[in-house]
């Protein structure tokens, strides 16, 4: 009987029971054979890992029809200005915005060239483009930003000289030109976001708001129409949240209460996988003051300071009672 019952009881010294088929705890213990360590616990890559290496968390570019942006800075648009005719207006998936597909002539070859803008707000088929310095201010015209007049509304703007088109290509967006420097090779403008940012006075700009403003005020209403939003993008459809993941699927998962129960901030240096939550935050916690706090740049301050102090008023004097 002794014998009968230490056949199945028995383990031996690595914490492995002698049944292959045994299902202990020993199991997940690390066993030695031989000296060498055969480590039994299989490892699992998380999804912010898988993530970086692309595979199916590409974007989706077939059934796209072209990159936005501006055609290839010539003489010919440094000096003086091109004429060409928006053939259509057509939808990029993935994109908010629509496109213009403009057709060119070649100033230097017996050809066409087409282009695609980011569609201005009033463009429409059939309509003349004007490209270059010395094109009128109208909609849908490219100009560079030294022959734009301060306040002028403008989208598609470029952040250096022939980049083809930077800030302000959001469907509904624009910005505004609000001052330049006094060599006049400087100019600042004031993005949707509302920061200020200078630029090189011959960067170019599209005239007017970048078409398809209002597409978010339609609601979504259900999870199928959001599927299919981001179908056309990449894959970031649908988002789990990770406190409600299990341990071995991401850093904040596990707990008997969904909480992150550790700190949400994170070296810059850490390992991939451990990495996520606020990396290299600066700072954490709620901003005080509004937007208007957060915007508020040095040159506002000095003309805040120069208008009080030119419409200072004089404090009253006081009455004195009569006896």
């Amino acid at each position: 009987l002794l014998v009968f019952l230490s056949f199945f009881f028995f383990q031996a010294e690595d914490g492995i029971r002698d049944q292959p088929r045994s299902r202990g705890l020993g199991d997940v213990y690390k066993r030695q054979v031989h000296g060498d360590s055969i480590n039994l616990r299989m490892g699992k890559v998380v999804k912010c890992q898988r993530k970086g290496k692309g595979s199916i968390f590409k974007a989706y570019t077939i059934g796209r029809v072209a990159p936005a942006k501006f055609r290839n800075l010539d003489f010919a648009e440094r000096e003086g200005y091109l004429r060409g005719v928006v053939k259509e207006i057509v939808h990029d998936p993935g994109r908010g915005a629509p496109l213009a597909q403009v057709i060119f002539r070649d100033p230097y070859h017996f050809k066409h060239r087409t282009e695609y803008f980011v569609a201005a707000e009033g463009m429409y088929s059939g309509q003349y483009v004007y490209v270059g310095k010395k094109a009128t201010l109208s909609i849908g015209n490219v100009l560079p930003l030294s022959a734009v007049p301060d306040g002028t509304v403008v989208c598609n703007v470029e952040g250096e000289l022939n980049d083809k088109g930077q800030f302000a290509r959001a469907s509904g967006t624009s910005a505004v030109v609000i001052g330049r420097s006094e060599e006049g090779d400087k100019v600042r403008i004031r993005l949707p976001s509302g920061d200020r940012k200078t630029v090189p006075a011959e960067c170019r700009a599209m005239i007017g708001v970048v078409a398809g403003g209002g597409r978010i005020d339609k609601p979504i209403l259900k999870a199928g129409v959001q599927w299919h939003k981001f179908h056309a993008k990449r894959h970031c459809f649908p988002r789990v949240r990770p406190v409600a993941m299990n341990p071995v699927d991401h850093r904040f998962g596990g707990g008997n209460h969904q909480h992150l129960g550790r700190p949400a901030t994170i070296s810059r240096m850490a390992p991939a996988g451990r990495k996520v939550g606020k990396i290299a935050a600066r700072r954490t916690g709620l901003v005080r003051g509004g937007k208007d706090a957060k915007h508020f740049d040095m040159q506002d301050l000095k003309q805040t300071f120069y208008f009080h102090q030119s419409h200072q008023i004089a404090p009253k004097k006081k009455k004195k009672k009569k006896k």
